[in-house]
């Protein structure tokens, strides 16, 4: 199998970020965003997924952290796409229902070359942390967009603690999409769609 590695540099008036992610890596994170919450969720990320994730991100937060938070998510939904490649051999569909304390999170995941995305995330209170709880849907639906994934979050049971409910999310995404891109044993050399391309 051939190293799934990518690395992608984003530079704008707003924001220069510079992410390399291996999708068969052992979990090896070093991150910094300047967004502590938001760095601690891509730790989560990175080690559930056993995805090798180095994040460095710099930006106007001195205005607002929209921009950085919106960019990391454009970047990560780019190197989730090249890095899957042509998609022969793997699951393409991962899905992870994860016990969060007293929150319960669900996340499916189709790699199908076209974007959807949806959630339940309503969050109650506005910040955890640095991090706005109403970019959460931003970031989801930018990584979906740019892997050209379907995407699902559901909160089955949403609990009480706003911090709960982002970890649960961030950490039942990882799952899901490891499944994913893991390589199916029994179909390496097939493609897992019956039009021939995804």
């Amino acid at each position: 199998m051939k190293q799934r590695t990518t690395t992608i540099k984003r530079d704008t008036n707003e924001t220069q970020i510079e992410l390399t992610l291996n999708l068969d890596g052992s979990g090896e994170y070093d991150i910094d965003t300047s967004i502590g919450f938001l760095n601690h969720m891509l730790e989560l990320f990175a080690k559930h997924g056993l995805f090798d994730l180095t994040v460095k991100a710099t930006g106007d937060v001195e205005y607002d952290d929209h921009h950085v938070i919106e960019d990391i998510g454009i970047v990560l939904g780019q190197a989730i796409y090249r890095a899957v490649g042509d998609k022969r051999g793997i699951n393409r569909y991962g899905f992870f229902v994860l016990p969060m304390d007293e929150v319960l999170a669900l996340c499916a995941v189709d790699l199908a070359g076209r974007y959807s995305y949806d959630d339940n995330y309503e969050p109650v209170r506005e910040k955890v942390n640095d991090f706005p709880t109403e970019m959460m849907w931003h970031f989801f639906q930018q990584i979906a967009l740019e892997s050209k994934m379907n995407l699902h979050i559901q909160l089955l049971n949403p609990g009480r603690n706003e911090h709960h409910r982002l970890e649960g999310i961030f950490k039942s995404f990882a799952r899901s999409l490891r499944i994913a891109c893991s390589y199916d044993d029994r179909a390496l050399d097939q493609l897992p769609s019956t039009k021939g391309k995804l």
